[in-house]
């Protein structure tokens, strides 16, 4: 059984794709990383545990330099919609550029929230 993997729909530096979620990434990262969080159905607080985690961390003496949120949610949406990847690039991609990795992810959900169709079917009546 062979599955087809996807690709992410923008690159990490395509800001130009959707100059909205770039613009909003640069004026209030942590808005944007909380509506990322909301729109992948989870808790729209959890990027603040990026914030709050390294300096809890370091100060009992265990320095943490990849992002929590940043990275269990970029692997969340790579799974979920069976993009191509890796943890280890995920990793990279979380530390080395934070913003442009919370901009993907929200153009990746933006435009695959606009392939979501509901299609509702009456049933037919019965013949007499």
């Amino acid at each position: 059984m062979s599955y087809k993997y996807n690709e992410w729909n923008s690159g990490l530096l395509s800001c130009c794709d959707d100059m909205s979620s770039c613009c909003y990434g640069f004026w209030c990262c942590p808005c944007l990383a909380c509506t990322v969080a909301g729109s992948f159905g989870e808790n729209r607080c959890l990027p603040l545990c990026d914030i709050c985690s390294p300096a809890v961390m370091s100060s009992i003496g265990i320095p943490l330099c990849v992002p929590p949120a940043g990275l269990s949610l970029r692997v969340g949406i790579r799974h979920m919609y069976g993009i191509k990847g890796s943890l280890c690039k995920d990793i990279a991609t979380s530390c080395v550029c934070v913003w442009c990795n919370w901009c993907q992810m929200h153009r990746e959900l933006k435009i695959r929230k606009k392939g979501d169709t509901v299609v509702i079917q009456q049933p037919k009546p019965a013949a007499s």
